[in-house]
């Protein structure tokens, strides 16, 4: 699955068609953006607007490798600046050499559904909010059926509440999803392997006794207890360079990005 076509309409439609293509979606270091800088003009907004809105539909439906860039983008809608019309226009050139990358599914007797999760603690210097960031596959080769990345509503007081945080998240996408393959193949899919990369995290989830450090988590992520107390989750670590999940919470260097879109996409 892939949206070529689109893609290429999207590049004419904002002069972008004959640039220069670029190897990863975005920036490694995109902290400075996040800070108001007040020499820095304010751009057209009407224009990037159109141009992030074409993007959202690329990312949500084939382009999972955009999803942080683009959610990022999107928190200026109201106030773009002349830097982030940098950004877009770096997503563009990202994917002017990547038009032909494709979700790829196979047939297979093996169907699994599994989670990989991550959250980047206060990476975000304006308001220090974490990002989170999930994945779902059908196969432990890829691709993905169901990608997220997003900045979480309250600010974590640590990186064992932003992982703790992201885990709730996943289980919520993980609800639908069960229900919806059960409802399509008549088949149980639980208990889910959810893939993270903090002990920490796994271990709150793991220890339901309540202590300093837990008790201000508001309530609302405890029911991933529940999920993993009813045998519907099964939490593993991975070690980060191997979690997929990564690539939703934070900018990817061009070796960890070619790694990552194997699994992705499936190649």
């Amino acid at each position: 699955m892939n949206q070529s076509l689109y893609l290429e309409n999207v590049l004419k439609k904002f002069d972008m068609f004959d640039c220069k293509p670029r190897s990863t979606p975005c920036e490694a270091n995109l902290s400075t953006y996040d800070l108001n800088n007040e020499s820095d003009i304010v751009g057209d907004e009407k224009l990037y607007r159109k141009m992030v809105g074409s993007l959202i539909y690329a990312m949500t439906c084939t382009r999972p490798d955009i999803s942080f860039i683009v959610t990022k983008l999107s928190q200026n809608l109201s106030n773009p600046k002349a830097s982030h019309f940098t950004l877009i226009k770096h997503v563009l050139q990202y994917i002017k050499g990547t038009l032909n990358h494709s979700l790829v599914f196979r047939k297979t007797d093996n169907v699994k559904l599994i989670a990989f999760c991550d959250a980047d603690w206060g990476s975000t210097l304006n308001d220090r909010r974490s990002i989170s960031g999930y994945c779902f596959s059908l196969s432990e080769s890829g691709p993905v059926i169901s990608w997220k990345s997003k900045k979480q509503s309250s600010v974590a007081l640590s990186t064992c509440e932003a992982e703790y945080m992201a885990i709730s998240q996943t289980c919520q996408e993980l609800s639908f999803l069960v229900q919806l393959l059960q409802d399509l193949t008549s088949m149980d899919f639980t208990p889910v392997n959810i893939y993270n990369d903090n002990q920490g995290a796994i271990a709150l989830v793991k220890n339901p006794v309540k202590h300093s450090r837990s008790k201000h988590i508001d309530i609302r992520y405890h029911f991933i207890r529940e999920y993993y107390q009813s045998n519907k989750i099964n939490l593993q670590y991975v070690q980060s360079a191997d979690n997929f999940a990564d690539m939703f919470t934070k900018s990817f260097r061009k070796p960890s990005l070619l790694k990552a879109n194997k699994f992705i996409f499936g190649i």
